[in-house]
């Protein structure tokens, strides 16, 4: 099994498909939570919203010790999976509380090229040696 991420089949970058999405979400704001899974989201609230970033995360987790432990196609593509549930119930939450993706890719690229070590330092954060941020 590749360590290679495998080639899009569309020339759409994955910043295009994050905006569109992005736009959608947004769109879902007001709707009818009876048609729509992310009116319905919204619908719900902040707690709701938050819980199932965290419900996402926590998958993602159970995922990926999946893969470590056992490598394999199911395995890796269960773990795509998750990411996307997370990735997605992530941008619900941004949308939520009034963000938008472009100002997290804002950030990352604002931290492009520092160490981990650096950019905690910058934030007044010291890495313990479990490797969580204290």
């Amino acid at each position: 099994m590749s360590a290679t991420p495998p080639t899009p089949n569309s020339t759409a970058t994955s910043l295009d498909v994050l905006m569109r999405l992005a736009e959608v979400i947004e769109s879902r704001k007001g709707g009818d939570p009876d048609k729509s899974y992310v009116a319905r989201l919204f619908h719900k609230g902040t707690d709701t919203v938050l819980k199932k970033v965290g419900e996402e995360a926590t998958e993602t987790v159970m995922a990926g010790k999946d893969m470590a432990a056992n490598p394999s196609d199911a395995n890796r593509k269960a773990l795509v999976g998750e990411f996307a549930d997370l990735w997605f119930h992530a941008m619900v939450a941004m949308s939520h509380l009034g963000l938008h993706p472009h100002e997290v890719v804002g950030e990352l690229a604002r931290r492009e090229g520092l160490s981990g070590l650096e950019e905690f330092a910058m934030r007044g954060k010291v890495k313990t040696s479990e490797g969580g941020a204290s």
